[in-house]
Parts: structure tokens; C-alpha cells; sequence
């Protein structure tokens, strides 16, 4: 019966041993509840002249923006 010995006879195994990545575990994702009347930052593309529309009328257009796909969401579950 052979026996494996207790330490690395080679120089080099002793050393990787050493090295051997740790396996790392994911923490859980913490799911967080959703804060009310909150803004998320997105990147979206849209045609030029829809954005220089609602740019026109100066400081507040993504508010108006918003305002008017909220209005086209709530016509959409209407009809």
C-alpha cells in the first residue's frame, strides 16, 4: 500500500500549492425595495429632432420628456 507523502518532495509542487487560486463564492444579491418616485439613470438613443423639441422650450425638458411617455403609457393601457 503506497502512502502519498505528507509534504511535496518537489520544490515547484510545494510552491504552486502555495498559489492555488481561492475559490471564490457570490454573495447573495440583496434585494432592495424599490424607492418611490426615484430617477434611473439610462442611456437612450432618439432622433435628433424629437430631442431638439423637447430641448427647445430650455431647462426641465427631460421632465416634459417623461411626462409625455408617462401620458403615451397611460392612453396605451387604455385602449
Amino acid at each position: 500500500m503506497a502512502t502519498t507523502p505528507r509534504r511535496h518532495v518537489n520544490p515547484k509542487d510545494a510552491a504552486e500549492a502555495l498559489f492555488k487560486p481561492i475559490k471564490k463564492v457570490a454573495a447573495p444579491a440583496v434585494e432592495r425595495p424599490a424607492i418611490p418616485n426615484t430617477k434611473e439613470l439610462v442611456s437612450l438613443k432618439i432622433d435628433a429632432d424629437v430631442l431638439a423639441h423637447f430641448q427647445a422650450d430650455g431647462p426641465g425638458w427631460q421632465d416634459r420628456m417623461n411626462d409625455t411617455l408617462r401620458a403615451a403609457m397611460k392612453q396605451a393601457a387604455g385602449s
